[in-house]
């Protein structure tokens, strides 16, 4: 990798992050400040509080290195197309699942270099568990001091699906059956990248859209677990910094 990256640096940025969160998650009357951006998606105070956290930690750490965060500013296709290496965050995946107060929710953080995820970090602040991953090198999972390095499953049959809590499909069902799945999971946020990764499921097939930021570290960690994401069901690899920075449908194998 070009760019030398302290992973050390890049965890305390996600768990300073993800304290902020909880902060404002463990506040009943902060919790349940929600605004509307255009799109009608709910943003809190704590996708906002996170995303300065993020932004300030990874440009005074790598100030060469441009960042695109759901709740950064615009950045156009002109300026951005030729990025050879960018950071790609979201600071709260799973405003859904803050709201409902299921604990479901993470931090996301990915370097992009060539339009593919390299390195990823998905933090978990209700449980303190904190995926990462270098692709290449290795996938682990770091909860209350515990460190355990993570493996798909590599099975053919008698799967395990883990799908979405917020946008079940009747597309996901007919994939699911090609693919031999006999039981499944409901989780929120990039979790589902994680459960894949760790080996407690094999397969997540998301239909609907989703943005580059909800998927790249997610991605990550999965494929330096020895998993693999690809477009809709086919073979075709999973790439960023499109045009527009909306995902089509994908398929997460163990």
């Amino acid at each position: 990798m070009a760019h030398k990256i302290d992973m050390e640096v890049i965890r305390q940025i996600a768990w300073q992050a993800g304290k902020e969160i909880l902060s404002i998650y463990n506040d009943a009357d902060f919790s349940k400040v929600v605004d509307f951006k255009n799109d009608n998606s709910p943003l809190t105070l704590a996708d906002k509080a996170s995303h300065e956290v993020i932004e300030k930690g990874l440009k005074e750490t790598y100030p060469e290195l441009p960042v695109i965060s759901e709740e950064g500013r615009e950045i156009t296709y002109e300026e951005r197309r030729d990025w050879p290496y960018f950071w790609l965050v979201d600071p709260l995946d799973g405003t859904k699942e803050f709201m409902n107060r299921n604990g479901e929710f993470t931090v996301n953080i990915a370097l992009i270099k060539n339009r593919k995820p390299v390195l990823g970090i998905v933090y978990a602040p209700v449980t303190n568990a904190l995926y990462e991953g270098l692709v290449g090198e290795y996938a682990r999972k770091i909860q209350n001091g515990q460190i355990q390095h993570l493996h798909v499953n590599n099975k053919n049959d008698n799967r395990t699906a883990v799908r979405s809590k917020s946008h079940p499909s009747k597309e996901e069902e007919e994939v699911l059956k090609r693919y031999g799945v006999v039981d499944s999971m409901a989780v929120g946020s990039s979790l589902k990248f994680c459960m894949v990764a760790e080996g407690k499921a094999d397969i997540y097939y998301r239909h609907g859209p989703t943005m580059e930021w909800d998927t790249a570290a997610g991605q990550a960690v999965l494929e330096a677990a020895g998993g693999r994401v690809c477009k809709n069901t086919g073979d075709e690899i999973f790439t960023y910094n499109k045009e527009r920075l909306l995902n089509g449908s994908f398929l997460c194998l163990g």
